[in-house]
């Protein structure tokens, strides 16, 4: 697992990739702090909880050719056919994105310490949002993982996650327009937006934690399935 995350890790940064999603994270954080700060708000984990829309159209970048890629190039033949488990194939890649992800909310330490240093900080309220930022990160990659094992074409691996993500994060939008009382009832508490939202809230919530971790796992699962059918066909 160790030298698949490498290789993938590796991989971000010999391509722009890495450097993409980075950007894009560090001056939307920037400018939501420079926004929230100049109105005299110190809450740092506010401009955490804003990067949730930023996270949809991210993601789709991060893990777009995590799997389609070797498909495409015939490189999943080798690791097919690797000693090596194929859950350890995925979570390495699995993780690889993730680390780039969490790399995205550095500066968000730093801006903690800069408010700190002028006023008291609840430090739990910080830790919770960031906790609930990368439960969320680590789900959506989940996902597009998935979704990028599906097919050969990058793009398309892209567009199809960049939809799922839409519908998942904002089902409670969707659910105001089923007059079926039961299902919207359904989908709003399904909604990625509504379970992350609480982390913002100064609430540690363990079913909130639970359903991101279920969500992670059943996609990675899907994953490794997906790979293992490619393996015997």
């Amino acid at each position: 697992m160790l030298a698949i995350f490498k290789r993938e890790f590796k991989a971000y940064f010999s391509t722009p990739i890495g450097y993409i999603v980075l950007a894009a994270f560090y001056f939307f954080l920037g400018m939501y702090f420079y926004m929230i700060y100049g109105y005299g708000v110190p809450a740092v984990h506010q401009c955490i909880m804003a990067m949730s829309t930023v996270a949809i159209f991210t993601m789709p970048i991060l893990t777009m050719r995590l799997m389609s890629e070797d498909r495409r190039q015939k490189v999943d033949q080798a690791l097919l056919t690797a000693p090596v488990k194929i859950t350890s194939v995925i979570l390495g890649k699995f993780f690889a994105a993730f680390a780039v992800y969490a790399l995205a909310f550095l500066p968000t330490v730093i801006f903690e310490i800069i408010v700190a240093s002028y006023v008291s900080v609840n430090i739990l309220t910080y830790l919770y949002a960031l906790l609930g930022a990368m439960l969320l990160g680590g789900a959506l990659i989940a996902i597009g993982m998935f979704i990028s094992s599906l097919t050969e074409s990058s793009v398309l691996s892209a567009i199809l996650t960049l939809v799922i993500n839409i519908l998942v994060l904002y089902m409670s939008n969707f659910a105001e327009m089923i007059n079926i009382s039961w299902l919207s009832s359904l989908m709003e508490k399904a909604a990625f937006v509504t379970a992350f939202e609480r982390f913002g809230e100064n609430v540690f919530s363990v079913v909130d934690v639970v359903y991101f971790l279920s969500i992670i796992v059943a996609f990675v699962f899907l994953s490794v399935r997906s790979l293992e059918k490619r393996r015997w066909s």
